[in-house]
């Protein structure tokens, strides 16, 4: 496919160029503001407190960090939607996962939020102290993953879990893994499904990192639909996974 930014002026295409170094450098300031004070905190303070703690800090830096695109990169965030989950304790939110920025746009609502996260991401410098100080979950077991979401669940949290597994490749969606299942099983937790929609697929699968997006960047976010705990968790993800397919297809993602 064409690269849309072929026909654009070239000052436009030096701004983009631009805009992505900014964006990455606020986020890498961002959160090595908070890192050292993670790292010393995570060590002393008391489990409920250091999580509390840790999760309005991420949720506070990450709004910083939104509002730094907005201002200076010429992105728009509708996030709006996402407000209605703010109070909510022991819920499941499922969203799909077009972009590495989805974590981002969902945290920096959420203020109870707990991400399941891959493990060299809890491990990377930029990210590891913050979330482990608001314990956010390491993806390097079935098992631990599941008896670990299901505990932050019965703590009240809100267990945010891309059902995809991985960003998608396949738009508008790849097929599902059964862990969301499980854990709304075993918790007797309701998902509630959240829809993200790009412009453009920035940071996608096959979107690299260092490949300037295509300005102005939308995203928006907006609730679907909230599943009941299931009793079944292999007939949910059939449910759950034709329901996403059809309601993004309804408005589906660009492809890169």
């Amino acid at each position: 496919m064409n690269d849309p930014r072929a026909s654009r002026p070239l000052w436009w295409r030096l701004y983009e160029r631009l805009a992505m170094c900014i964006g990455l450098a606020s986020l890498a300031l961002v959160c090595l503001s908070w890192l050292p004070f993670a790292a010393v905190l995570h060590p002393i303070l008391p489990r409920r407190i250091g999580q509390r703690l840790g999760r309005l800090a991420i949720m506070v830096g990450f709004r910083i960090y939104l509002r730094i695109l907005t201002l200076l990169c010429a992105c728009r965030f509708d996030l709006s939607a996402l407000d209605a989950l703010r109070d909510e304790r022991s819920l499941i939110i499922a969203p799909n996962h077009p972009s590495l920025l989805d974590a981002v746009v969902l945290a920096s609502r959420l203020p109870h939020a707990v991400c399941v996260m891959k493990a060299s991401l809890l491990d990377n410098l930029l990210f590891g102290a913050g979330a482990r100080l608001a314990r956010y979950i390491r993806n390097d077991s079935a098992h631990r993953l599941i008896k670990r979401g299901c505990k932050s669940l019965q703590e009240g949290a809100q267990l945010v879990l891309f059902p995809e597994g991985t960003r998608t490749e396949h738009f508008p969606l790849n097929p599902l893994g059964q862990s969301t299942g499980l854990i709304a099983r075993r918790a007797r937790a309701p998902v509630q499904t959240v829809l993200l929609e790009f412009s453009t697929p920035y940071l996608g699968k096959h979107w690299p990192l260092w490949r300037p997006p295509v300005l102005p960047l939308t995203c928006r976010a907006r609730l679907g639909r909230r599943f009941p705990p299931p009793d079944d968790h292999k007939a949910f993800t059939r449910e759950l996974e034709l329901y996403l397919r059809e309601a993004l297809t309804m408005n589906e993602h660009p492809t890169p």
